[in-house]
């Protein structure tokens, strides 16, 4: 089972909301890419796209107004 610690992702002020929204959008992105390559992967989604951005791959960025909330 995939147990990242949060913390590292958490620590320049993201808010878990943002976190959560940032991997389902791109866990659903490699979940539609797969299809349509007809390709059958071997881990989920949402792991992969979490050792995305925890590899830096992606930035989750926030609007001005929700973060100091």
């Amino acid at each position: 089972m995939f147990n990242p610690d949060l913390s590292v992702l958490l620590k320049n002020n993201i808010s878990r909301y943002s976190l959560v929204t940032a991997t389902a959008k791109r866990a659903r992105a490699i979940a539609d890419e797969a299809q349509f390559n007809g390709e059958h992967l071997t881990e989920k989604p949402v792991s992969i796209a979490l050792g995305e951005l925890l590899d830096g791959k992606y930035e989750i960025v926030e609007p001005e107004e929700i973060r100091d909330l």
